[in-house]
């Protein structure tokens, strides 16, 4: 029985990232040694979709929220840098921020029918 998801994401400076993770976000965490942090994520859902928007095989990671105006806010007040400013693309609300040492992320506010409080 399939009982959960680990993602993975691959970072420059893993340790800076990790930090982002902990003490800006505020996800909670286990220490599997040495400082490897595994955080527990908000419930998830998984969509496929066609490869005309990106190519066969590859992944993407966004973050959701309920209310991307607070959100983005409340992260900015928190020293979060944002790459662009938050677009309707239909489907929900979305922004891209900079995880320090690791890259870029997504976060959007869905308008779409969500999976992840289906019960089990």
């Amino acid at each position: 029985m399939i009982t959960g998801t680990h993602a993975i994401v691959y970072a420059a400076d893993a340790e800076r990232a990790r930090a982002f993770f902990r003490d800006v976000l505020g996800l909670p965490h286990v220490d599997a040694g040495d400082g490897w942090l595994i955080f527990r994520t908000p419930p998830a859902e998984l969509a496929f979709h066609p490869t005309e928007q990106a190519s066969a095989g590859s992944h993407e990671l966004y973050l959701m929220c309920d209310d991307i105006t607070t959100t983005v806010s409340d992260l900015r007040a928190k020293g979060v840098e944002f790459v662009d400013e938050v677009t309707d693309r239909g489907f929900g609300l979305m922004i891209t921020l900079r995880v320090p040492g690791g890259g870029t992320l997504g976060l959007y506010e869905p308008r779409h029918p969500v999976a992840f409080d289906l019960p089990g």
